[in-house]
């Protein structure tokens, strides 16, 4: 872990309490100390870095804008990590996701409400420009309460810098687009389903380059998928239950992420309040190692740079619980818990 690692926390605070959380976290021991808070526009929930680390991105979930949701600008001080606004575009819809190309060009922006991604540009100085592409979903689904129309739920871009994935729960699909850089375009490029009925909600792919994988809000699976990134083409071949057979409550997946080697995988139960944890084989394909159970809500958490710790956001509870997490990809709590409102998205930068 590095010498000074920070962690930024979106939440859903609003009005007078709308903040940026910025917390410091202990390398002997992964503890996370909240140091600081910066205002911004209401429900802040996902946050972005810019590749440099020298902005931060997030997007308000709130229809103050235009009539939908906003995307926010900040500088990252290099000494303190203290955020300054620059300034706030709208992004065309209700959005809950973000995320930056390699580059550091373009800020990306999917938008649960209205179905839609949104692309800005990004200026030299880390200010967002105007709009500069706008991709509206089309269609529905077989789940007649939560998929009668589009709902883009995440954004994310390729190693190769050259796709990005959104998750669409409304349409079970995940559509690509081609990063046409220079016109400053996302080019459709297909799509990859999953069952009907499913919901994709979160997207990663291996390190490996050769797999990929996608979490179903409603069907409480991971669809793991075969990866050509040539081609740019995604294949389904395992379908996975991310919750024990025993179980009969409501719940619903939330987020994903997998350590840095690849060897294991990781998803938030919302109801069942755990994280799921997987080993990969080689050919990409998980096995279950069973659940962490955590507070409740877990609708986002993150792994540690380093892969030594996972931060689980208890969005109910008002918590981050912290684990260790052990060679064999099992998690330990340590004991350390931070008190935040909301946790919602926790991002990690090194200073």
């Amino acid at each position: 872990m590095a010498d000074r690692l920070l962690a930024y926390i979106g939440n859903y605070t609003k009005g007078k309490d709308a903040v940026i959380y910025r917390g410091e976290v202990d390398p002997a021991s992964g503890a996370l100390k909240l140091v600081g808070k910066t205002k911004c526009a209401d429900a802040p929930s996902y946050l972005s870095l810019h590749p440099t680390g020298k902005y931060l991105y997030v997007v308000s979930e709130t229809n103050d804008h235009d009539g939908g949701g906003a995307v926010s600008a900040f500088a990252v001080d290099a000494d303190s990590g203290d955020l300054t606004f620059l300034n706030l575009q709208p992004t065309g819809g209700s959005p809950c996701h973000n995320t930056v190309d390699a580059t550091g060009r373009y800020v990306l922006c999917a938008n649960y409400g209205g179905g839609n991604v949104a692309m800005h540009p990004i200026a030299e100085d880390g200010s967002l420009g105007q709009m500069c592409d706008f991709k509206q979903h089309e269609g529905s689904s077989v789940n007649q309460q939560r998929q009668q129309e589009p709902h883009a739920h995440s954004i994310n871009i390729d190693a190769t810098n050259r796709f990005a994935f959104c998750a669409d729960l409304g349409l079970d699909k995940v559509l690509l687009y081609e990063l046409d850089l220079d016109g400053g375009k996302l080019l459709d490029h297909g799509h990859a389903t999953v069952t009907p009925g499913a919901g994709p909600r979160h997207f990663v792919v291996h390190p490996n380059q050769r797999q990929a994988y996608v979490i179903n809000e409603i069907g409480n699976t991971i669809t793991v998928f075969d990866w050509d990134a040539s081609a740019g083409e995604l294949s389904g071949i395992q379908e996975i239950s991310t919750i024990p057979t025993d179980f009969a409550g409501t719940t619903h997946t939330a987020d994903l992420h997998m350590s840095a080697d690849g060897r294991y995988l990781y998803g938030s139960n919302r109801g069942h309040d755990s994280i799921a944890i997987y080993a990969v084989a080689d050919d990409g394909q998980l096995t279950s190692l069973g659940h962490q159970q955590v507070p409740a809500t877990p609708r986002n958490f993150a792994l540690s740079p380093d892969g030594a710790y996972l931060y689980s956001g208890g969005q109910n509870t008002n918590t981050i619980p912290i684990f260790s997490v052990g060679d064999d990809g099992l998690l330990t709590a340590t004991g350390d818990i931070v008190e935040t409102p909301s946790p919602v998205c926790i991002k990690f930068l090194s200073l």
